[in-house]
């Protein structure tokens, strides 16, 4: 959503911010009427909004002040002659993202709206987002490990401690991170989110920290770095293990200063931001190797969080697929099915490397796969004997959708045919259809029984 609302009571200058901000790929809008503006809010979707203060029906902080009670996720700059630093002051804190001054730079206008945009995108993701294991803002599972991981959750959340989570890939790291804020007082802040391990090491100082124009090759334009966006939230250093030395020595001092520098500036800047990190690595080991500070390993590991491997705790596997199978068949538009116990069974046997998003994975597939209302053990097992390998030629040697699922189908119906020794009326009671049914997929498959 890129729709921006202009709020000035000069016309000449919401058509040139119109003009500029239209150039950059945004959609904006305008009035030059205060009272006009908030009811354009209260009915629209608003990314950003450029404020002017001295206004004839109700002044800029007025409008700031209803704005941010009513749509608090929206970014507004403030825009004024009068940049008096009493003013800034005012408006910061009233909310306002940033103040800009007129004679208005076009420059600093573009970066500014750029980063309040990026910033509300932010918070709007973090509200709309739909956890596949947060239901009802509860994460599902109620083994005693995972009740366990509840309850300290529910002790840390509301504090604003730093918390490290430790665990498999695949067992849900940061979906806790995400409850962890969602719980606590920042919750309507934003939630900034940093894949360390994603992020080259020659570039992960300037995505945490920012850089300013021309601090290196390829630095076009300021950018404001993850701690920045996540001022008054949270930010989630998720794989925090692979973060060069470099960065880990920047990390550490915004800990211990709570100021941050931007890349190619000596200007402190005043950042308050919750840090949650997270791992499935080992920290003590990665100490003794050197490849991780230790002072960095205390400072970010005040509160311990090991999240349990699903083979750990089996028993929230029912609830689990039950909620998966639910997610999936909504998401494409497919009857609701359900899991047989036989079936539920045959899943807790098995290792479940990947965790919670194999097994997330797992029930997909075999609800895209297994056209039927019922999942029975016999059509997982089918799944799973001719193993990821197969299936991957399958997806190869297909060139659409519907000629995959096909070739599956009839894959699955030829292992039926010869467990069951070519009896068709055995087979069909096995599938779940008619004889005349199966016949018919048969004929379709060029199915022949085998000498």
């Amino acid at each position: 959503m890129k729709s921006i609302l202009i709020i000035d009571d000069e016309k000449e200058i919401c058509e040139s911010i119109q003009m500029i901000l239209e150039y950059e790929g945004y959609q904006p809008q305008y009035t030059t009427s205060a009272l006009e503006g908030l009811e354009k809010i209260s009915v629209g979707e608003f990314v950003a909004l450029l404020l002017d203060i001295q206004m004839p029906e109700m002044n800029g902080f007025e409008v700031l002040k209803k704005v941010k009670d009513a749509k608090p996720e929206t970014s507004v700059i403030i825009i004024s002659a009068h940049g008096s630093l009493e003013n800034a002051i005012q408006a910061t804190k009233l909310g306002a993202f940033d103040f800009i001054e007129k004679p208005i730079d076009r420059e600093k206008l573009v970066i500014s709206v750029r980063n309040a945009v990026e910033q509300a995108n932010l918070i709007l993701e973090n509200k709309e987002i739909k956890m596949s294991l947060l239901g009802s803002g509860e994460i599902l599972g109620r083994s005693k490990a995972m009740m366990q991981v509840l309850e300290i959750i529910e002790r840390v959340a509301p504090l604003d401690t730093r918390v490290l989570i430790t665990g498999e890939n695949g067992t849900g790291k940061e979906l806790v991170a995400r409850a962890i804020h969602s719980k606590s007082s920042r919750k309507d802040k934003p939630f900034v989110e940093v894949n360390c391990a994603a992020i080259p090491n020659e570039l992960i100082e300037s995505e945490l920290f920012g850089h300013e124009k021309g601090s290196f090759t390829g630095a076009v334009s300021q950018r404001i770095g993850r701690f920045e966006l996540a001022n008054n939230g949270t930010i989630f250093l998720d794989e925090v293990a692979d973060m060069s030395p470099q960065a880990q020595a920047k990390v550490l001092r915004a800990i211990e200063d709570g100021k941050i520098e931007r890349v190619g500036s000596g200007k402190k800047i005043d950042v308050d931001v919750r840090i949650v990190s997270a791992t499935n690595k080992n920290l003590k080991e990665e100490i003794e190797k050197g490849t991780f500070r230790e002072d960095l390993y205390h400072r970010l590991n005040v509160i311990p969080l090991q999240l349990p491997p699903l083979r750990e705790r089996i028993e929230d596997i029912p609830v689990l697929t039950e909620h998966f199978a639910t997610d999936i068949t909504n998401k494409h538009k497919k009857p609701k099915i359900r899991f047989t116990d036989d079936a539920i069974k045959f899943l807790q046997t098995l290792q479940w490397s990947g965790n919670v998003r194999e097994l997330r994975n797992a029930v997909e597939r075999i609800i895209i796969l297994v056209d039927k209302k019922e999942i029975t053990k016999k059509e997982i097992e089918f799944l799973y004997s001719i193993g990821q390998a197969s299936i991957d030629d399958l997806i190869d040697t297909s060139n659409s959708f519907q000629e995959f699922k096909e070739k599956a189908e009839k894959a699955f119906i030829l292992k039926q045919l010869r467990e069951n020794d070519w009896n068709i009326s055995k087979t069909a009671e096995v599938l779940d259809i008619q004889r005349s049914h199966l016949y018919n997929k048969m004929k379709k498959y060029e199915i022949e029984k085998e000498d």
